[in-house]
Formats: C-alpha cells, sequence, structure tokens
C-alpha cells in the first residue's frame, strides 16, 4: 500500500498538478461516515453537492422520491459528456461499521460498496481537470440513491435527467480494480402465501401458509437453471422469511423475499416462478426484473473478471457506445460485518477511472 501511495505522489509530482489525491482518503471518510442506508440518502447527498459545487462543478439534484435526490455534476454549462463517470451512495442493510482500521484496512459500512468508487470517480474527475485532459463536455459525474433495492437512482436518471453519455458509462462497483467482462443478471420478487387459521390441535380444520410455502420454496431450489460458461450457474437466495401467530395456530399467511442470480435465460426463471408462486394459495410480485449483462473491456493494462453480482449498469443499455465496470475493493466483503477497503485500492482506483475515461474521449 505505502509503495503504491509513494509511486502515485511522484506521478503527481512530475506531472506539475496540485496534489489534490492528498485528500482522498480523508474524502473516503467523510463520506462513509453519513449513513446513507437505502432510503437514508439526504445526508450524503448534500455533502456531495456542496462539495463538488465548492470544488467548481455545476451541480443539480435530481428529484428521485420525497427527501431522496440524485447528485449530477458537470464543468461549466454543458450537461451532455462523451463520458459518464456513476456510482451509489446508498449502503446495503447488512448492519453498521464504525469507522476504523486495522492495519491498513478502512472498516466501515460502504467503504468499498460503493463509497470507494465514488471517492475515487470524484478524484479521478478533479485530476483530469487540473491536468486540462478534460473541459466541458467531456466528463460527468452521476451519484444515485437506491442500487441496493431496485435501482431506482439510475432508472430516474435515465428516464428523467434529460442528459447524454455518447460514447462511455463506467459504473463503479467493487471489482478488485479489475474490468469486469460481464455480470449475472436478477430476478427480485416478494411472494405471499394466505392460508386458515385454526388450532394446531385440529390442523383437518385449516390451512397453513407457513408449510405451503415453504413447500413452494422447496420446489423453487430444486430446479435446474441454465449454466453461463462466462457467468457460472444461476443461484436462488431466500432473503427474508415471516409467518404465522403462534406456535399452536395454524399460519394464516406467509411471506418471503427471494433473490435469484441469473446466469442464463431470464425469460425461463420468469416463467419458472410464475409456475410456482401463482397459485390458488399463493402470489408474488416482481421488484426488480435485469437481463444478464455482458460489457465492455477493451481498455489495455487491465485484469479482466466476471461478477456474480448485479448492477445498475442495465438501465444505461443503448444509452451510450460503450459500458464499463470497474472499482475498488472486494465484492466478498461488501456486504459482510467485516467491510473494508486498503488505500493503495483507493488510489489505483483514481488511476483506473483516468485511464478508461482517457480511452474514450
Amino acid at each position: 500500500m505505502f509503495w503504491a501511495f509513494f509511486l502515485y505522489l511522484l506521478a503527481a509530482v512530475a506531472m506539475q498538478v496540485p496534489l489534490r489525491e492528498m485528500s482522498l482518503i480523508e474524502f473516503h471518510k467523510a463520506i462513509t461516515q453519513i449513513d446513507s442506508e437505502f432510503g437514508n440518502e439526504y445526508e450524503v447527498v448534500h455533502y456531495l453537492a456542496d462539495y463538488l459545487s465548492a470544488q467548481g462543478l455545476t451541480v443539480e439534484l435530481q428529484l428521485v422520491e420525497e427527501g431522496r435526490e440524485n447528485v449530477y455534476a458537470y464543468l461549466g454549462d454543458q450537461r451532455n459528456s462523451k463520458v459518464l463517470l456513476t456510482s451509489h451512495i446508498d449502503t446495503n442493510p447488512a448492519g453498521k461499521i464504525p469507522y476504523h482500521l486495522e492495519g491498513d484496512e478502512i472498516h466501515v459500512r460502504g467503504a468499498c460498496d460503493a463509497k470507494g468508487s465514488v471517492a475515487s470517480q470524484v478524484f479521478a474527475f478533479l485530476e483530469l481537470w487540473d491536468e486540462k485532459v478534460i473541459g466541458e463536455g467531456d466528463l460527468a459525474l452521476l451519484f444515485v440513491v437506491g442500487e441496493e433495492y431496485n435501482g431506482i437512482g439510475s432508472l430516474t436518471a435515465v428516464n428523467d435527467l434529460n442528459a447524454s453519455w455518447s460514447n462511455a458509462v463506467i459504473v463503479g462497483e467493487p471489482t478488485d480494480n479489475k474490468l469486469s467482462v460481464g455480470h449475472k443478471g436478477n430476478f427480485r420478487f416478494d411472494v405471499n402465501a394466505v392460508g386458515v387459521s385454526c388450532h394446531s390441535g385440529y390442523p383437518e380444520q385449516g390451512f397453513s401458509a407457513v408449510e405451503y410455502l415453504l413447500g413452494r420454496i422447496e420446489h423453487l431450489l430444486q430446479q435446474e437453471f441454465p449454466y453461463s460458461s462466462l457467468l457460472g450457474p444461476t443461484t436462488v437466495n431466500i432473503g427474508t422469511f415471516h409467518g404465522g401467530v403462534a406456535a399452536n395456530l395454524l399460519a394464516p399467511s406467509a411471506k418471503a423475499e427471494i433473490y435469484i442470480r441469473v446466469a442464463e435465460d431470464i425469460q425461463l426463471v420468469n416463467r419458472t416462478v410464475d409456475r410456482i408462486f401463482s397459485t390458488s394459495h399463493s402470489n408474488y410480485t416482481i421488484v426488480q426484473m435485469l437481463e444478464p449483462q455482458y460489457l465492455d473491456y477493451d481498455v489495455p493494462g487491465f485484469e479482466l473478471v466476471a461478477c456474480s453480482y448485479a448492477t445498475d449498469i442495465p438501465y444505461f443499455k443503448g444509452k451510450t457506445a460503450k459500458r464499463y465496470l470497474y472499482g475498488p475493493g472486494s465484492i466478498l466483503v461488501a456486504h459482510s460485518a467485516e467491510e473494508y477497503i486498503l488505500p493503495g485500492d483507493l488510489y489505483e482506483a483514481v488511476r483506473g477511472y483516468k485511464s478508461i475515461v482517457k480511452y474514450n474521449i
């Protein structure tokens, strides 16, 4: 980590540019110490907006829902740009982690997912501007809410922001600073079952929604979905399950949240879910349905990786010439109680984002 940081400073001095990156770690600390779990992004949104405005960028706040806004920033008056750097500012609901250091590791919720990308993208933008690589109409920043649940921030930006990015959109997520060749799609749905409550000593008088829904879920888990040679297997996660009233009553209702990571053929997944859960005793609601994604990775000098998670990148399909997925940190710690990032990874990501931008402007 030290040598990565030292070499980074030498490069900056050699180019005779302002050492804005000296505050990269402080900036990362500032935004990660602001709680921004899904639905609670207001404070970090306005911190980012104020910071970017103070740096001289033109900043817009786009209303997504009441109390929730996206941050859009660019140079001068040109809202459209050749390239867009974007990531999300909401964090997952896996529990708070107070900011602390363990050796070189920075531990805090959002360290890598995805405020590491946010911080690195901001400083990549500022350095490119300092170096006079970019001017008006070359590069914009978009930081969105809601990625961790339903992608509402990116969807709102694509549909209603009235801005365009002709050459490339670069989405920031933890990829270990490798360029992603693609990632799995997702089929996320809520399912409800209805039973008839009665005394548990006389089960023939009722119908247990819990038992019924457990049986339907077991049927789903037994399905064989297509395998992708690039993205691997389709996987199913039963995220939450709730049901019943008491141990001595048959359950009158039950519900579950289910997330399928789709490697191939999302329409088959859709038909399978419909066949299993659209019955006289259960129904389901699709929360999010996004195809597997195959991305651009033509920038020289990067290792490549296929990702098993999903991102907001599907919303940008058809909205730009190329789509890239790249960012600091490991997805393997992103939703855990040990989420962390290394300072050297943040500095490396600044260099990586700059390389991808320069390749596409």
